[in-house]
């Protein structure tokens, strides 16, 4: 073992612990960690994975060029008030876990992240921060992300509207790969700092390249110590180490062979300090291995059950910070255990040797999509939902208002849709029409095995992410299935893809709060508004999923966001008796 790594181990009841070391002899005989860092596609379904390893050498390329790193802090510190991170997906979810694990530095701006077109979040965002004292990280791979895009115009305006178009473009740093749209902007607007990416380097695996350490370095973190420990990972989980002690391996080839043996639903226990790091897996994970009728289901942020509460689809992961060991989360680990359930736990020894999980995990989840025989490193059904999302703001453009459809139900404050099919069965088989009975209907078309994502249009604070937990409870406490949240369009770049392209094993409940105060899009010609491209989004959305054949009921909210989410807590409460 190498010193300094974060320690794991694993508890694996029969039959699954035979599948496992099956695998594991597997790959030492063929030689596959050799394989899977050389970049052999084979090792997967011989596609372009070769062309997407990057994430293997990028530390000690970081580490070589920590000075420009050094070099923006120096230049940040004392100057800046605020910092607000412009950017979806990979490209926001690492530096929102290095926000909430590591909290304010001293000297270095308060940095948030802006993750959602809906229009109340970005107006809370705004008025949270001073704009002239505020600096802007523009993040995308692609350079035409489209809520980065929208995001990065409007603050650009916002700003230019106090102090003008030079020095508002000075406070902005644009992070994407080269030759990218965003990358043409900053340049001709002249942001005060470019940042590049590494073309070889899919989002979800760059958060120990720039899109990570960037954000990094603006919030004062030491950079250098941060990658140096996730060095000490990726040693740990190269061909040389041993298989018996490699993480990465050890990981992946459980979660595959699980995944393969009905255990697909990965159930984090974080301690309270890096609690936020499940988000982060979840998108990894999700994203990584939800394709071709197969998938991962992370569980991110569930409240635990008794042990024999829980069905035979589940793997526990327990991560937690060495100073925040806690004897009763240990005895119901250990109870999980006795129960038969696979359990992991993961000790991160400080938040300095936080790196080291983003290696981990990126290997380990690499190694599970070779098990599951998908590539782990494309994502083609998240495409699919911003196509549709275009099509309807492309239909706004010409007419001035979106299309929409004839709920199937419409009462308690509410309008309800669904595909026809869908429809017409949960109808006929809640017996009479009402709210609570056709949730009840809804929810009991999900087998014991199935997942139920509640998924919001909604803004993402305390009080709606409170009000989602409590309706979780209700539909976890009467039911054996697992359950998730996500906040659209912020999954959209997550699990949106487990959603569309895994096992057809999700039960779905969108919700939609409305559009929301009136904030214009910048430049728009047809009178294009945050709250339309929100409500498009939510719409595209459900639409891939109906036409996928996912049973999901879209419900629209009238009136405001908290009364809304009121009454449909009362419903779910009578729908879960």
């Amino acid at each position: 073992m190498v010193s300094g790594v974060n320690p794991q181990d694993e508890r694996i009841p029969e039959p699954l612990n035979a599948d496992v070391q099956r695998l594991r002899h597997l790959w030492v005989a063929d030689g596959r960690m050799a394989r899977l860092w050389s970049g052999d596609a084979s090792l997967w379904t011989a596609s372009d994975e070769s062309n997407w390893l990057g994430w293997l050498t990028v530390i000690d390329a970081q580490l070589a060029e920590i000075g420009n790193l050094h070099s923006l802090q120096e230049q940040i510190r004392g100057r800046f008030s605020h910092a607000v991170l412009l950017g979806m997906g990979g490209s926001s979810l690492c530096p929102e876990v290095l926000r909430l694990c590591f909290g304010r530095q001293g000297g270095y701006p308060d940095i948030r992240v802006l993750d959602s077109t809906d229009p109340a979040q970005i107006g809370a965002c705004e008025e949270s921060i001073r704009l002239e004292s505020t600096l802007f990280l523009s993040a995308s791979k692609s350079g035409s992300t489209l809520e980065t895009s929208l995001l990065t115009n409007y603050f650009l305006d916002r700003l230019a509207s106090l102090v003008g178009p030079r020095r508002a473009a000075e406070h902005f740093i644009a992070v994407t790969d080269p030759g990218s749209k965003l990358e043409r902007l900053a340049t001709d607007a002249g942001f005060g700092h470019m940042f590049y990416g590494v073309p070889e380097i899919g989002g979800r695996y760059s958060a120990l390249s720039n899109f990570g350490t960037v954000p990094a370095a603006v919030m004062g973190l030491n950079v250098r110590t941060l990658l140096q420990n996730a060095r000490r990972m990726h040693t740990a989980c190269s061909p040389a180490a041993d298989p018996d002690a490699n993480p990465g391996l050890r990981l992946g080839l459980l979660i595959g062979a699980a995944a393969l043996a009905g255990r697909d639903k990965l159930t984090f226990v974080c301690s309270p300090g890096i609690a936020s790091l499940g988000t982060w897996i979840e998108q990894l994970v999700a994203e990584s291995t939800g394709k071709n009728g197969t998938g991962i289901v992370p569980v991110e942020g569930e409240d635990p059950l008794a042990p024999d509460r829980y069905g035979a689809d589940r793997v526990f992961v327990s991560i937690s910070l060495e100073s925040e060991s806690n004897p009763q989360r240990e005895a119901a680990l250990d109870e999980l255990g006795r129960h038969g359930h696979p359990v992991v736990r993961i000790v991160v020894r400080g938040l300095e040797s936080l790196g080291q999980e983003f290696f981990r995990w990126e290997v380990a989840t690499a190694v599970a999509g070779a098990v599951l025989g998908i590539n782990p490193f494309d994502q083609p059904d998240v495409e699919s939902a911003k196509v549709a999302a275009r099509k309807l703001t492309a239909e706004y453009e010409d007419r001035g208002e979106l299309p929409t459809g004839a709920p199937f139900y419409e009462g308690s404050g509410c309008r309800l849709f669904a595909s026809p099919s869908h429809a017409s069965a949960v109808l006929e088989s809640s017996g009479k029409p009402a709210l609570p009975a056709i949730l009840r209907s809804h929810l009991d078309t999900a087998s014991a095995t199935d997942y139920i994502a509640l998924l919001a249009f909604a803004k993402r604070d305390a009080e709606t992410t409170a009000a989602l937990q409590r309706i979780r409870a209700l539909i976890r406490d009467s039911r054996p299935n697992a359950t998730c949240v996500g906040f659209g369009p912020r999954f959209l770049h997550s699990t949106g893809q487990l959603h569309k392209g895994g096992a057809d094993n999700g039960v779905f409940v969108q919700i939609d709060c409305g559009d929301g105060p009136h904030l214009p899009v910048p430049n728009s010609n047809s009178g294009m508004t945050f709250g339309v491209v929100k409500r498009a989004q939510a719409l595209g959305d459900f639409d891939v999923l109906m036409k996928s054949g996912r049973r999901a009921v879209r419900i629209e909210i009238d009136g405001g966001l908290e009364a809304g989410l009121g009454a449909l807590e009362a419903a779910f409460s009578e729908a879960c008796q």
